[in-house]
C-alpha cells in the first residue's frame, strides 16, 4: 500500500487538473459564441451536455474501477479530457461543441473524477483518516480552479482563447503519472478477505431501498445546480453587471481558492471528536449559508469588490459538499461498492448540473439578465437544506446477495 502523502498527492493532483481545466472552460463562452455565432443558449447545450455526462460516466467508471481498479480508468479519463479540451477552438457547430465539450471532456473528466477518485482514496487509507483524506482530494479540485483560471486568462489575453484551450489541454496529461500511485483493487481497511462479497446489483438495489440515500441524492441534484450555473455563467454575470473580463477570471479563481478553505473545512468538522458533527447537519448548513449568500448578492450593488466577496462565499460552499456526501455513502454502505454508488449519487448531481448550465443560457437570451436564476438558487438552497434533516446517519443491515 502506497504512503498517505503520495496517495493524496496523486488523488488530490488528478483532481486539480481534471477540474481545473474543466470548470475554466465557463470563461471561453462569450469567445465561442463570438467564433461561432451559435447563439448563448445553443454554446450553454454544450456546457450543459457536459455537465449530464460527467455525471452519468461516473457509476459507469466506478464499475470498472471496483472490479478491475481505478489506474486504467483514470488513464483513459485524463487522455479523453486532454482530446476533447484540445478539439473546442476547432468545433463551428453545437454538435462539434457538444462531442468536444459535451462527450469527450467531460466524459473523460467523470472517468478520472471525484467517484473514482474519492473510492480509491477511502480505500488506501485507514478508516480514521478518511474524513481528512477526502477534504484533502476535494480541495485538490478547488485548487485547480484557482490556478487553472487565471492561467487560461492571461493565455487568453498574450496568445489568445485557442491556445489557452490548447495548453490547458496539455497541462492535464501532468495527471497520467497519478494513475500508478492509485492503481489495483486493494482490500478496505478493516475488511475481511474471506467475507461474502455483495454483487453490484445487490448494493444498488439495497442503495435505492434506502430513504436516505434518496434524500441525499435529491440535495445533490440542487449542488449541481448551483455548481454548474455558477461554473458556466459566472463570467457571463460580470460582463452583464459592466465589469471587465478579469473580474470574471478573478471570481472563478476566488471560488477555486476558498473552495481550498471549505474543503479542508468541512473534513475537519467531519472527523472533529471522532465525527461530533453530524454530517447532514453540515450539509443543512452549507446549503443555507449558499442560499444567504445569493440573497445578499441580488440585494448588493454589483461592484468588483462586491463579485470577489461573493465569489469567495460560494467558494466556501462550492464543493464541500463532497466529502460529507462521500462520507454519508461510505457510512452507509461502506467501501466495496464506493465508486458504483457515489458514482450514482453524482449522476443526480449532474441532472442538476445541466439544467443549471443550460437554463442559465436560455435565461439571459429570454430576459437579458440572470435574475430568475438567482431566484431559483434560493429556493432550492432552501429546500436542499431542509431535505437533509430527515436523513439517518446509520449504516444499513446489508442483505444476502
Amino acid at each position: 500500500m502506497p504512503p498517505l502523502a503520495w496517495v493524496l498527492i496523486a488523488a488530490a493532483g488528478t483532481f486539480a487538473l481534471t477540474m481545473g481545466a474543466r470548470q475554466s472552460m465557463g470563461l471561453f463562452l462569450g469567445n465561442l459564441n463570438t467564433s461561432t455565432g451559435l447563439g448563448l443558449a445553443s454554446i450553454s447545450l454544450a456546457f450543459a451536455f457536459g455537465q449530464l455526462w460527467w455525471g452519468l460516466t461516473q457509476p459507469l467508471a466506478g464499475i470498472v474501477a471496483d472490479r478491475v481498479g481505478p489506474g486504467r480508468v483514470i488513464v483513459a479519463g485524463v487522455l479523453l479530457v486532454a482530446i476533447g479540451t484540445a478539439l473546442i477552438p476547432l468545433m463551428t457547430s453545437t454538435l462539434g461543441l457538444i462531442l468536444a465539450i459535451g462527450v469527450l471532456a467531460a466524459g473523460g473528466a467523470g472517468m478520472a473524477g471525484p467517484s473514482v477518485l474519492m473510492a480509491a482514496t477511502t480505500r488506501l487509507v485507514a478508516p480514521e483518516r478518511r474524513a481528512f483524506a477526502t477534504g484533502i482530494v476535494n480541495a485538490g479540485g478547488s485548487f485547480g480552479q484557482f490556478v487553472f483560471a487565471p492561467i487560461a486568462q492571461g493565455i487568453t489575453a498574450v496568445a489568445g482563447w485557442a491556445v489557452a484551450l490548447q495548453s490547458l489541454a496539455a497541462m492535464t496529461l501532468l495527471a497520467l503519472p497519478a494513475a500508478w500511485v492509485l492503481r489495483g483493487r486493494v482490500p478496505a481497511a478493516g475488511g475481511s478477505a474471506t467475507a461474502p462479497r455483495e454483487t453490484t446489483r445487490t448494493a444498488v438495489s439495497r442503495a435505492f431501498a434506502d430513504p436516505s440515500f434518496r434524500l441525499l441524492s435529491l440535495g445533490f441534484f440542487v449542488c449541481g445546480f448551483h455548481v454548474a450555473f455558477l461554473a458556466t455563467h459566472l463570467p457571463g454575470v460580470v460582463a452583464s453587471c459592466g465589469l471587465p473580463p478579469e473580474v470574471g477570471a478573478w471570481s472563478l479563481a476566488m471560488i477555486g481558492l476558498f473552495n481550498i478553505v471549505g474543503s479542508l473545512g468541512i473534513g475537519w468538522l467531519m472527523g472533529y471528536q471522532g465525527g461530533r458533527w453530524q454530517m447532514k447537519s453540515l450539509l443543512s448548513l452549507i446549503y443555507a449559508l449558499r442560499g444567504v449568500a445569493v440573497l445578499a448578492f441580488v440585494l448588493a450593488p454589483k461592484t468588483t469588490p462586491v463579485m470577489l466577496i461573493f465569489a469567495a462565499v460560494m467558494g466556501l460552499t462550492f464543493l464541500s459538499t463532497v466529502p460529507p456526501t462521500a462520507g454519508l455513502v461510505a457510512r452507509f454502505f461502506g467501501p466495496a461498492h464506493m465508486a458504483t454508488l457515489f458514482g450514482l449519487v453524482m449522476v443526480s448531481h449532474q441532472v442538476g448540473g445541466f439544467l443549471g448550465a443550460w437554463l442559465g443560457g436560455k435565461a439571459f437570451d429570454l430576459t437579458g439578465n440572470y435574475d430568475w436564476m438567482w431566484y431559483a438558487d434560493i429556493l432550492l438552497a432552501a429546500a436542499a437544506a431542509l431535505v437533509h434533516l430527515p436523513i439517518v446517519e446509520r449504516r444499513p443491515q446489508p442483505q444476502a446477495a
